[in-house]
């Protein structure tokens, strides 16, 4: 699964920056509170970036805290050469190519973020990188997840499927770029927005919650306890 993932997002990444706000309905509010909810007191925050892609989401972060030491990951190493092209003339940043879901990561972070990411794990591995996330957080780290949730019937669903598509449709993309669109998201894996804020408290974050949906765009924040 995690290859063909790899697979559809190296296609798109020449063009993935342009099309996100086209396939995002609520772009600017679904970014920019998860942009509001990276507060760290350090000055030069270790953050690490799950799926980073073309480093959309770092580079919001990195006009709030210029002095970040970032580290990308991403599973497509051509999306990954995009981000380089964003940042090549930042210093602090290191880029890692694999699965984010099996690394080992040696060091600890002040936050962890993602967005548009991990709905590509099963349940399972959601469970288990919510857990690994959380160990390598530094105490009072914080952990911000932009991602899609699954409604909470088939009902429910098929009016998000339907209001995505609508908007989609509307927003100027080619017929290409619908169907590549819409045939990625086939590989979606959505949990609900109750069982991942379960998920992150039993790996034993504070402060859980949904700090903003809509439809089924939504952003989690949670806090790893201090001694």
């Amino acid at each position: 699964m995690q290859t063909f993932v790899k697979e559809l997002f190296d296609k798109v990444a020449n063009d993935y920056d342009r099309q996100r706000r086209k396939l995002i309905p609520c772009f600017d509010d679904f970014y920019g509170v998860a942009l509001s909810l990276v507060e760290t007191p350090r000055t030069s925050p270790d953050i690490l970036d799950l799926g980073a892609g073309t480093g959309l989401f770092s580079s919001m972060v990195l006009q709030k805290y210029p002095n970040a030491r970032m580290t990308l990951v991403d599973i497509s190493e051509k999306m990954l050469e995009k981000a380089r092209e964003r940042f090549h003339r930042s210093g602090r940043i290191r880029y890692v190519v694999g699965d984010y879901a099996n690394l080992e990561f040696s060091q600890s972070y002040d936050a962890v973020i993602s967005s548009l990411s991990i709905h590509h794990l099963t349940h399972e591995a959601k469970k288990q990188l919510f857990a690994n996330v959380y160990r390598i957080l530094n105490d009072e780290g914080i952990f911000v997840n932009a991602d899609q949730v699954k409604g909470n019937s088939p009902e429910i669903d098929h009016y998000f499927r339907r209001r995505w598509l609508d908007y989609i449709h509307a927003g100027g993309l080619t017929k290409a770029e619908i169907e590549a669109s819409v045939e990625r998201r086939k590989l979606d894996i959505n949990a609900t927005l109750a069982d991942q804020i379960r998920w992150m408290e039993e790996a034993g974050f504070r402060e859980v919650d949904c700090m903003y949906k809509y439809m089924d765009f939504a952003v989690f924040f949670g806090r790893k306890r201090g001694k």
